[in-house]
């Protein structure tokens, strides 16, 4: 039998595109319309949000250790969370959950390496961009990245928060993207990460001037993997 996914939602587009990824290229592993048991639960996005713009990774954990606790009950073997941001969190949480996890950046660096990616350009909220997360996964597979400038990050911090959590998608935001991956190319980037989990439902690889590194789809894919015995 596949193991059990559980998902540790955090914005809803985000978990939504992860979670049909699964089920859709279930069928790939396993037959027609199948795929592993998939258990999701989600806080409010407001719930996180109190935590992150106040820089308090204890609070985010605690929510994502909660929802672990549930997808545990629930049955789940293992958890993931399509959501880059609260991965600050993540050794925070790993300690004290009831089943392992699979960290985003990690898959991603992975499937860099699969492409022989050498240098990435990330792009993400500001809180992600800012961080550790994706340079200490990054370092670890030997690779190099470049971040955006700060005035882009906040413009792509806005439209995440504004935009695409929500579900709007703008030809004018989709435009500002390929501009920033444009600049990402000159300054020597094979490939972009999409390490907000929104940014592929406005950029996909037929408009990225780089080929994309689809955060979601690919922890999606890894823990599809994972469950089969396909790791």
């Amino acid at each position: 039998m596949p193991k059990h996914i559980g998902i540790v939602a955090c914005s809803s587009e985000g978990a939504a595109l992860c979670y049909r990824t699964i089920c859709l290229e279930g069928a790939k592993y396993l037959g027609k319309h199948a795929h592993p048991e998939v258990a999701m639960h989600n806080y409010p996005l407001s719930e996180y949000m109190r935590y992150i713009e106040t820089d308090d990774w204890e609070g985010v954990a605690d929510l994502m250790v909660s929802s672990a606790k549930k997808l545990a009950k629930a049955g789940a073997d293992f958890v993931i969370c399509p959501d880059n941001t609260i991965h600050q969190a993540f050794d925070l949480v790993v300690e004290r959950s009831p089943i392992p996890w699979l960290h985003i950046a990690e898959e991603v660096a992975k499937e860099a390496v699969k492409n022989r990616f050498r240098k990435l350009g990330i792009l993400g909220t500001r809180y992600l961009v800012e961080s550790s997360v994706y340079p200490e996964k990054l370092e670890t597979f030997g690779i190099d990245y470049i971040l955006p400038e700060p005035k882009e990050r906040e413009q792509i911090n806005n439209i995440i928060f504004d935009e695409l959590v929500n579900g709007i998608l703008l030809n004018k935001s989709r435009n500002y993207f390929v501009e920033v991956i444009e600049r990402l190319k000159e300054n020597g980037c094979d490939a972009v990460v999409l390490g907000c989990t929104e940014i592929p439902l406005i950029i996909t690889p037929e408009v990225s001037p780089l080929p994309v590194l689809d955060s979601t789809r690919i922890l999606a894919r890894a823990a599809l993997k994972k469950a089969v015995g396909k790791e």
